[in-house]
């Protein structure tokens, strides 16, 4: 039996692999657990959709406390420190978004306040939360990730319903919308 070769472009992807992958997406910013299984299954922990965001990506940005610290808990738990295609850590979009209750987990698991651009130290100083009664200098000047630097995202996979459209086309056929 032939062994037939990998895909080498997310555009070789099956429409249930990408669909899945859609899935779990959408698992991850709606914080619902049933994401868990499929991670603890062997789904990659830094899955990346077309922006560079991983699956931890979306559920601090999107303020899922309870599935952030269930996936920094797995036992292959998800990177951190890993930047979005944007060049944006996890902790600086915890921070933009204002989720105090995320931001010490990503901490706890060793998220470097001084990665991506701008950095969390670089967000939590421009939006005032860096001093005073519910600052981040004390927590970010002592965080165990602080200068172990961000890991490169892999390269934002393709976006294969962005190359399908044509400017001024139909969502379906490419015929002229009315």
């Amino acid at each position: 039996m032939q062994a037939t070769a990998p895909p080498s472009s997310v555009t070789q992807l099956p429409t249930a692999a990408l669909e899945l992958a859609a899935k779990m997406f959408d698992f991850a910013r709606n914080g619902n657990e049933e994401l868990l299984p499929y991670l603890e299954a062997g789904l990659p922990p830094n899955l990346t959709n077309n922006r560079g965001d991983t699956l931890l990506m979306l559920a601090a940005y999107h303020g899922h406390a309870s599935l952030v610290q269930k996936l920094l808990a797995l036992p292959r738990r998800p990177d951190t420190n890993q930047l979005n295609g944007r060049g944006q850590s996890i902790l600086a979009g915890a921070v933009f978004k204002g989720h105090n209750d995320v931001i010490p987990l990503l901490l706890a698991a060793g998220a470097d306040p001084l990665s991506g651009q701008p950095s969390a130290e670089d967000s939590a100083k421009m939006f005032n939360r860096w001093e005073g009664e519910n600052g981040l200098k004390e927590a970010f000047e002592s965080a165990p990730g602080r200068g172990t630097g961000a890991r490169d995202a892999p390269p934002a996979v393709e976006d294969r319903e962005e190359v399908r459209r044509v400017p001024g086309a139909g969502p379906q056929d490419g015929t002229q919308a009315q």
